[in-house]
C-alpha cells in the first residue's frame, strides 16, 4: 500500500477510537514524515495534538492470527497538561491483568492493558518512552490477547522526531 493510502487509512482508523473521545471534527493532518503521521484536532479542553505509525504488515507474528487495525498514538493535550501520552492499540483485546512490553533498541519499556489499548503507568514513563522513540531505530511491541495468543510487532521510528517536532509546534509545546 502507498504511504499517503496507508496513512489516510490510519488517520480514519484512529477517528475511530479517538472521536468520542474528543467529539469534535475531523483530525486536521499537519504532516507526513516517513513513517508516522502528525494530526490535529480540537476537543472540548482545546487543542489536541497527536502523531501515529502502524508496524509494516510482514513484521507482525503471528502471521495467521486475524486482527483489526495496528497502531500506536503519542498525544499532547496541552488544555489538560497531558504531553507524549501514549497508547497502543493491538487489533485485539488484550489478556486481562497482562503487560506490554514495549522495546526500543533494546531497552524495555512495561505498559498497562486496558481492554483493547496498552498506557504508560504515568507522565514520567510516557516522557522516557518517547525520549527512547526520538534516539531509537525500531520498535518492537509485545502483548498477550485475551485469548493467550502473543504477538509482536515492529514499528520503524524513521520520522518520529520530526513527526513529535510538528507536533509540538502545533500545541505550542517547548
Amino acid at each position: 500500500m502507498r504511504r499517503t493510502s496507508r496513512f489516510s487509512l490510519l488517520v480514519l482508523t484512529a477517528l475511530l477510537f479517538v472521536a468520542p473521545a474528543y467529539a469534535q471534527t475531523t483530525p486536521k493532518v499537519i504532516g507526513e514524515f516517513r513513517d508516522w503521521a502528525a494530526m490535529t484536532l480540537k476537543d472540548r479542553t482545546g487543542d489536541v495534538c497527536f502523531m501515529s505509525s502502524s508496524p509494516q504488515k510482514w513484521t507482525s507474528e503471528p502471521k495467521n492470527v486475524r486482527r483489526g487495525d495496528i497502531y500506536i498514538l503519542v498525544t499532547h493535550r496541552p488544555g489538560t497538561k497531558a504531553r507524549d501520552e501514549i497508547s497502543v492499540y493491538p487489533g485485539y483485546t488484550y489478556k486481562e491483568k497482562s503487560e506490554v512490553v514495549v522495546a526500543i533498541d533494546g531497552q524495555d519499556y512495561k505498559l498497562f492493558v486496558d481492554k483493547d489499548v496498552a498506557w504508560a503507568v504515568d507522565a514520567d514513563t510516557d516522557r522516557t518512552v518517547v525520549k527512547a522513540m526520538i534516539g531509537g531505530n525500531t520498535m518492537v511491541i509485545r502483548g498477550t490477547s485475551n485469548r493467550g495468543t502473543v504477538t509482536t510487532d515492529t514499528f520503524s521510528l524513521s520520522g518520529f522526531t520530526a513527526a513529535h517536532n510538528a507536533i509540538n509546534k502545533a500545541c505550542k509545546i517547548r
